[in-house]
């Protein structure tokens, strides 16, 4: 990874220690001494999965065991101080240049993996390979061609896809570009809703999205600041709806994921940073995770790291950020801990 781009060493940013402390109500944040790091969330689901999960086959024929519909996990974006926080887990490392260079990928819109395998991201190619694709019915794809995921989704909703060459421009609904409309304009408004989800595409996919709607909410407590032609300037919430929940691998990635989106969402509209609402289907933990994850949940969570955007002025373009926007600060986490993808 390169220091140019992401500055992940220990204490080289302000210390926010969310062990105690900030947790967002209502779009109010408080500060108690009584509240658990908010990792403890997801280590606490993990240790009720392996405890009470109902064992049950699934689709890479690896195995499961299961949860459905656990409660709300909440994630806090910024400190009193206005510092943003990143909610990184630390009880293993999460490989945060792949969770920046995917949510790039996603916003360009972009379907071929090789974008992201010319970066060293490989984290698609299980999904991407010959035989992969063979395997779905989708053999006259060309190799590394998802068909219309996540960014297609996000950008180009209803148009008809061809391939990932193709140039989509003014085809379908750019669904991030009206989020970030309404949010400006209208952030009262309760549809500023991002979906995944198109029932009509998913057998055109090489994997339907698993993280598949988000919702975003502005609110304006008495606190909120002024801005400079007057008006309030409000506080960014957003709901990630995560169908299906790899809690090994997948989780972490996609908490870190939609923090940072909720993150260039806020800096696009001049808002602040608020909270990270995630919601859960079928939450499972794969079989052949359960020894790694054992030894996981036997750790005490570290302080998560800072933010900062310095390059990025409030009411900037939601398009054309760079992995070396981005700045993260004081991370420390425990070791990295192996686990194979099942695809």
């Amino acid at each position: 990874m390169a220091p140019t781009a992401i500055d992940i060493g220990p204490a080289s940013g302000p210390n926010v220690s969310l062990k105690p402390d900030i947790r967002p109500t209502n779009g109010h944040t408080t500060t108690t001494t009584t509240q658990p790091h908010e990792e403890h969330q997801y280590l606490h689901l993990i240790r009720s999965i392996l405890t009470t999960g109902e064992h049950r086959p699934d689709r890479t024929g690896t195995g499961t065991l299961s949860l459905p519909f656990p409660p709300q996990h909440k994630y806090t974006l910024s400190a009193p101080n206005g510092t943003l926080i990143l909610p990184l887990l630390t009880t293993k490392r999460v490989f945060l240049r792949a969770v920046i260079a995917e949510l790039l990928w996603f916003i360009t819109g972009d379907t071929s993996a090789k974008s992201l395998q010319d970066q060293s991201v490989k984290i698609w190619d299980g999904n991407a390979s010959r035989t992969y694709l063979d395997s779905v019915g989708l053999s006259h794809r060309e190799e590394g061609d998802l068909g219309p995921v996540y960014g297609f989704q996000w950008r180009h909703f209803g148009a008809e896809y061809d391939d990932c060459h193709t140039d989509y421009t003014g085809r379908g609904v750019d669904q991030l570009a009206e989020v970030v409309h309404k949010l400006k304009h209208n952030p009262y408004d309760r549809r500023i809703i991002l979906s995944a989800w198109n029932p009509a595409d998913l057998k055109k996919m090489a994997l339907p999205p698993c993280h598949m709607f988000a919702q975003f909410y502005v609110s304006f407590p008495p606190s909120s600041p002024t801005r400079e032609d007057g008006s309030k300037k409000g506080t960014l919430h957003s709901l990630l709806y995560q169908r299906s929940c790899d809690m090994g691998l997948g989780v972490p990635f996609n908490i870190a994921s939609y923090a940072l989106l909720t993150h260039m969402l806020a800096r696009t509209c001049d808002l602040i940073p608020g909270s990270l609402t995630h919601t859960m289907g079928d939450a499972h933990i794969y079989l052949d995770h359960e020894e790694a994850l054992r030894v996981q949940i036997e750790r005490e969570p570290k302080d998560f790291p800072t933010l900062e955007i310095p390059e990025k002025e409030a009411g900037c373009s939601i398009d054309g950020w760079k992995v070396e926007d981005f700045k993260v600060l004081g991370y420390d986490p425990h070791k990295g801990i192996a686990m194979k993808m099942s695809v």
